[in-house]
């Protein structure tokens, strides 16, 4: 009895440890994205970073004794792989060249909307409370378009809203696709989805005009470690472990936490429509995920 009480209490720790790193890691990256993107382009520096910390956790997984994935995985994992890092995190990085790094981190928020939007195609019913939530967070995201950034730059507006819709596509779509056990999913997906990156920005004709400084390496190389490594795999950990309500509850804390860092760091300001707007999705996501519960 005691056996299992601990046991129980140690899955509590894990999950607490794995909700910590993701709100941590994920809300300070727009930050570290807005630093790398003074020298580096976006799609060039977002895949790079998910590709090379997919080969490193690939080649450490299989040292370990790991099984290598079977096609039908790697195909899997570069669909998913597009619509995670091609369509959402790299749509982020593409944003960020004119929308400040605490709104683009908002915008980003409403992915559990999306998410539960997206799982009315594999038979959810949203409850009451749950469409309640949706229609706040979706009136934010026009109160939002309404002033400052996001209405000055459209293209960074939609690049955002198709990166939420992206992730929570992904996401969603994940949990009914057969991957790798364990950590080399986040692997074979990073690597896959790190690819279709590169080659996306290749294609659009990036270059990288003078050597970056250490500035801009270093946040690359936090974006990697932290991001990608920690923040990703422990996503990955609380997806098959907990509600997505909860593996999705970053999105209320990532904005409070880009936003502040934006404020303190960075000397971005928020206008009065946008501090609303955040309000406003904020309670939309939080009411969405306690439909949710009850459901």
């Amino acid at each position: 009895m005691a056996k299992e009480i601990s046991m129980h209490d140690n899955g509590k720790i894990k999950i607490l440890i794995a909700l910590a790193a993701v709100y941590l890691s994920w809300g300070s990256t727009y930050l570290a994205i807005r630093i790398a993107l003074i020298e580096l382009p976006p799609f060039f520096m977002m895949g790079i970073r998910f590709f090379l910390v997919g080969i490193g956790l690939y080649m450490y997984l299989r040292i370990r004794g790991s099984a290598a994935p079977t096609r039908k995985q790697w195909l899997n994992a570069t669909a998913i792989g597009g619509f995670l890092f091609l369509g959402g995190s790299a749509g982020v990085a593409y944003a960020q060249q004119w929308v400040a790094s605490g709104l683009a981190a908002l915008v980003i928020g409403t992915t559990p909307l999306w998410t539960v939007l997206f799982a009315c195609f594999w038979g959810h019913r949203p409850a009451r409370l749950e469409w309640v939530g949706l229609m706040l967070g979706f009136a934010g995201i026009l109160l939002l378009n309404s002033d400052g950034d996001l209405r000055a730059h459209p293209a960074g507006a939609a690049a955002l809203l198709l990166a939420a819709a992206s992730w929570a596509f992904g996401s969603a779509w994940s949990l009914r696709l057969s991957f790798p056990p364990g950590m080399m999913a986040g692997a074979t997906q990073m690597i896959c989805g790190g690819a279709v990156v590169l080659l996306v920005g290749f294609g659009m004709g990036e270059r990288i005009a003078t050597v970056p400084t250490w500035h801009s390496l270093g946040a690359v190389l936090y974006l990697a470690v932290f991001g990608s490594l920690v923040g990703f795999t422990a996503f990955l950990y609380l997806l098959k472990r907990v509600r997505p309500s909860l593996a999705t509850s970053y999105a209320y804390v990532n904005p409070i936490i880009a936003v502040a860092l934006g404020v303190w760091l960075a000397g971005e300001k928020l206008t009065n429509t946008e501090i609303s707007a955040m309000v406003v999705i904020v309670v939309g996501v939080v009411l969405m995920a306690i439909g949710q519960r009850h459901n």
